[in-house]
């Protein structure tokens, strides 16, 4: 395992040169903040990370060889004190449950302001997550709770098990078949999580569990 210095570097990765460009040009401009490096795939932003050990990688999303999920998990195998901002045009909630499950830190969407991005970067050098407004969960979802102990903790291991499989797109058929379960019974974990966790659909399961930070 390769320790890095969260508050060293940044690698810069997405396959638009001319984005790619400005976001170097952004954070070169900003005091404290060094540059190491860029790519343009997934492949290159790999052997960049292991070359370079940046302490922070703004990764896109859609790279031309690999998801920047992708990417990102095969990075964070190997450097796992990396910290790594998404940046994507696509937000939904499977895009940003997918990257935090990965490993991700922050989630930032492309058209956000420049500051924003400036913000992500200076929260996840101190370790704290950022979502972009528009990812992130707001006051209205209808999974906000108001106690003070996420119904969460009140799961079983099997239950937490399903949980996680149902959020990553497994079917029942899937999820039984690798716990030696019926389809049936899958079902019926599958209303059991959603009666406990006061939510009506797999959206509302996803952004319960991004509110909840539980996404290891």
């Amino acid at each position: 395992m390769t320790e890095v210095d969260p508050s060293c570097g940044i690698l810069v990765v997405d396959d638009h040169g001319i984005v790619r460009e400005g976001l170097i040009a952004l954070l070169k401009g900003q005091g404290g903040i060094q540059v190491l490096g860029s790519a343009k795939s997934g492949a290159e932003a790999i052997a960049a990370a292991q070359r370079l050990r940046p302490g922070i990688i703004i990764m896109d999303l859609l790279l031309p060889d690999m998801s920047g999920i992708d990417a990102t998990r095969r990075i964070l195998a190997s450097l796992p004190l990396t910290r790594v901002i998404m940046l994507s045009s696509r937000h939904t909630i499977e895009h940003v449950y997918g990257a935090l499950r990965a490993g991700a830190l922050g989630y930032v969407v492309k058209n956000a302001p420049a500051e924003e991005l400036l913000q992500a970067v200076r929260s996840v050098r101190e370790g704290r997550r950022y979502l972009s407004p528009q990812v992130a969960p707001t006051p209205g979802d209808a999974t906000c709770y108001s106690s003070p102990k996420s119904p969460l903790e009140r799961l079983s291991m099997r239950e937490r098990d399903v949980l996680h499989r149902i959020v990553a797109g497994a079917s029942s058929a899937a999820i039984g078949q690798h716990m030696s379960l019926s389809p049936k019974t899958i079902d019926t974990y599958r209303g059991r999580l959603m009666t406990k966790l006061g939510v009506s659909n797999r959206s509302e399961l996803i952004r319960f569990v991004i509110e909840n930070e539980f996404v290891a």
